[in-house]
């Protein structure tokens, strides 16, 4: 094939996965009505609801997306591959592009219900998975060869990265820093091109916006010390929120039966969100209140707290979702928390103000639990439009990425050269 045509089934693959993440979106959001026949987001829609209908929904909501995960995996090992591939990320580091169609949808639905009904997880990594499975169909449409189905593959998971989250660089940097743990040559044409395409559809959307538009954080040479202190506090807590799910699957693991196994988990998150409802999903929006100031510092260490603990149960009871959003509400609340104190005690002119120092700690965080700390850098300026704070956010995030490798963590993408060794 001609590397002109491979480019448009590039652009194509783009556009798709650009596509599967927005069907993904509107996806839960109809289903979230369905179970609470609320029209807002989730912690709107929580906080709409009564302490007992939101134990009520979460344990339910596990139940069910534990048995959808039961049954895929039951009906995915009755294909001549079985469950193979189910990860991304493991299938683009092998080279071998054959993600189970029936594992990836059987993943999806199990995550739909589990976002929809208050867990604690990301959206995102079911939107990026489904993207990167469009991305092989379309391969095996076109009867590529191998070497193509893979880099198309590759192509589909940096654009619905970037869709998911409207950071086209960040998708790109993802695949070179994580997905393939080096530069492939023959690779960063068509992502370049297939990233720049599903760009184009978000925009036509009327979704070019950053995710989190908030005011002009203030900058000041002094700031590079507090911004290394936040690099090493909040980079530590993203160390500690690795440590704590890795310790949560050891303890769920116990339980065989995976829908009990989540339902025990939605019944726990459940009730950590009858006692704050921010709970609830993600916490995308409780980051935008905490980066426009819009919070009270008690709420929001009480917050963190909880979050932090309801994150480990979700995702250690085997809910099917993402850790960077969790991630990022942890760094951004934990800076805001820091630069607040820091305030009371040191000069103005030092600090900033906590919404900058929030902005630095999710960089942070999200470095020390990736290990991947281009990527988290790129992915936080795209997301906020804070490029003024570049160089303090490149700071912390490498304090917090040295912080991470120091204790030997395994981060949320293992080791990104492991399928080459």
């Amino acid at each position: 094939m001609s590397a002109f045509l491979f480019w448009v089934w590039a652009a194509l693959t783009g556009m798709a996965s650009a596509a599967v993440t927005m069907g993904f979106r509107l996806s839960i959001e109809l289903l979230e009505r369905l179970l609470t026949a609320q029209p807002h987001g989730l912690v709107a829609t929580a906080s709409a609801l009564s302490p007992v209908m939101r134990i009520l929904i979460s344990t339910a909501g596990g139940m069910c997306a534990g048995t959808l995960l039961w049954l895929g995996i039951r009906w995915a090992a009755k294909t001549p591959h079985g469950a193979r591939h189910i990860d991304y990320i493991d299938a683009a580091r092998l080279g071998e592009a054959d993600l189970n169609d029936r594992t990836t949808l059987a993943r999806s639905a199990s995550s739909l219900i589990s976002v929809a009904s208050g867990a604690s997880v990301g959206r995102e990594g079911s939107m990026v998975q489904l993207a990167a499975w469009a991305s092989v169909v379309l391969g095996r449409l076109l009867k590529l060869p191998p070497s193509e189905r893979n880099a198309l593959m590759v192509c589909g998971i940096a654009s619905g990265l970037g869709a998911a989250y409207h950071a086209p660089v960040a998708g790109v940097v993802f695949v070179l820093e994580l997905a393939l743990g080096f530069l492939a040559r023959h690779t960063v044409a068509p992502v370049l091109i297939a990233v720049a395409a599903s760009s184009i559809f978000i925009h036509g959307l009327g979704l070019a916006e950053p995710i989190y538009v908030i005011s002009s954080a203030r900058l000041a040479p002094a700031h590079l010390g507090f911004a290394a202190m936040t690099g090493l506090l909040c980079g530590g807590l993203g160390t500690i929120l690795l440590y704590g799910v890795e310790q949560g699957r050891m303890v769920f693991a116990r339980i065989s039966w995976l829908p009990l196994r989540l339902m025990l988990g939605g019944l726990l998150a459940g009730g950590l969100s009858a006692v704050t409802p921010e709970v609830w999903g993600n916490g995308s929006s409780t980051v935008s209140r905490v980066l426009n100031g819009e919070t009270l510092v008690h709420w929001v260490a009480f917050v963190l707290a909880v979050k932090v603990l309801a994150t480990m149960i979700s995702a250690g009871s085997g809910a099917v979702g993402g850790l960077f959003t969790p991630t990022l509400f942890i760094g951004a609340t934990s800076g805001f928390l820091f630069g607040d104190m820091a305030l009371s005690s040191l000069p103005a002119q030092w600090v900033g103000s906590p919404e900058t120092a929030a902005v630095i700690g999710m960089a942070a965080a999200l470095a020390a639990a990736t290990q991947a700390p281009l990527m988290a850098i790129i992915m936080v300026l795209e997301m906020t439009g804070q490029f003024q704070l570049t160089v303090p956010i490149m700071l912390a995030a490498g304090v917090a990425y040295a912080v991470s490798t120091r204790f030997g963590t395994r981060p949320l993408y293992g080791n990104p050269i492991e399928g080459h060794a």
